[in-house]
């Protein structure tokens, strides 16, 4: 189980470890590629920063990290802090754009629910120079206009972000998200994307996690939000069930809809459930290891996932840059960080813990028997 962990934490460092010692640098700008649609450069480093620490963060958070991992997660605590320092200081050559177009709420959404995930040491670690730098950033992205898909959950995120880092938040920007999704609930655990329902990995990439999270956070902050938190989780259940069917016998995952580009952060949710220990009865935390762990090692089996000086290239199986969209960038590919969010639990959970376990799909092309699936009302 030690060398699973391992697999993980070191692929972790491979993804995000440029990133944040570039910044650490003040050279994100200098180091990142920016040519590959380079109509997006000036929004790729909030991407590739808020993208990174929205994975990060919950092995930041860890109090019970094991010895042989402590030099690391120091390392990566200290390195977090400086990336957002040099991200949010005017006078820093990585000053980065945050109220220009639309895409920095979206990143800065990422970076909040960083900050809503490592509330101790990550928000909690900031010196208040750089805190009311990463406000008065936070703040900017309000003059943004939210679309009436996801990106609604962009601009409640952020004011969880605020309010994490001690601010006033708007709670009507947090209800309004609430509200609006549980209208597009389209049944068996899925969200539409907006009122139009799209067969892809959002429910995963956005929707799910942060209204989870949402909920969660403004629990006893919002009465609203406390009430349709358990139908909330367990919708999110649900989806995570379907996510864990989705992993073939030998880690492959079907390649639908948009953004696949994101790799096995379409994952997150399934992730997220593990990391709090709300996965569906029917499936054991060892199981989802082990399926993930799959989806993993094939994908980063192919060296071209990575250029020559380890920035992440678009593609799922290497390097395939046809399948990236337009508004897709080097930053952009970096939310394939949110898959290792059970990083976050002691190695002493049963999620590492336990011996391995064959999950569905492996189970069923091996004539073993599993639970029969049902959808949820």
């Amino acid at each position: 189980m030690e060398e699973k962990r391992s697999k993980w934490l070191n692929a972790l460092q491979k993804i995000a470890m440029p990133v944040l010692e570039a910044l650490e640098a003040e050279q994100l700008k200098e180091r990142m590629p920016l040519e590959f649609h380079s109509d997006r450069a000036a929004y790729a480093p909030l991407e590739a920063l808020g993208r990174t620490l929205l994975g990060v963060s919950p092995f930041l958070e860890l109090e019970e990290v094991p010895k042989e991992e402590q030099e690391i997660q120091k390392k990566m605590r200290k390195l977090a802090v400086e990336a957002i320092d040099k991200a949010t200081d005017p006078k820093s050559k990585d000053y980065m754009v945050f109220d220009e177009g639309g895409q920095p709420l979206v990143d800065a959404a990422f970076l909040s629910h960083a900050l809503v995930r490592a509330p101790s040491h990550l928000a909690g670690e900031l010196p208040e120079r750089v805190k009311r730098n990463l406000i008065d950033a936070l703040k900017r992205t309000r003059a943004i206009t939210a679309c009436n898909t996801n990106w609604i959950f962009f601009s409640a995120m952020v004011e969880a972000g605020l309010h994490v880092l001690g601010e006033a938040y708007d709670p009507m920007r947090v209800v309004y998200a609430l509200r609006a999704f549980d209208d597009w609930y389209v049944g068996d655990g899925m969200y539409g994307y907006g009122k139009w329902f799209h067969f892809d990995y959002y429910n995963s990439f956005v929707i799910q996690p942060m209204y989870v999270d949402l909920c969660d956070f403004f629990a006893d902050r919002i009465p609203e939000a406390g009430a349709m938190r358990e139908k909330v989780i367990k919708r999110a259940t649900r989806y995570a069930a379907i996510l864990e069917r989705l992993i073939g016998p030998d880690g492959s995952y079907p390649i639908v809809g948009r953004s696949i580009c994101y790799r096995f952060g379409a994952f997150q949710m399934l992730s997220q459930a593990a990391l709090q220990h709300r996965l569906p009865e029917e499936l054991s935390p060892a199981g989802v290891r082990c399926a993930l762990t799959e989806v993993l090692c094939r994908t980063m089996a192919f060296p071209e996932m990575f250029d020559k000086n380890g920035w992440l290239q678009p593609g799922i199986a290497g390097y395939q840059p046809e399948l990236a969209e337009g508004y897709i960038n080097v930053g952009s590919l970096y939310l394939c960080t949110a898959f290792f969010l059970p990083l976050g639990l002691p190695k002493e959970d049963p999620f590492w813990n336990d011996p391995d376990e064959e999950w569905s799909a492996r189970k069923v092309w091996n004539g073993k028997k599993i639970a029969i699936d049902h959808a949820v009302e």
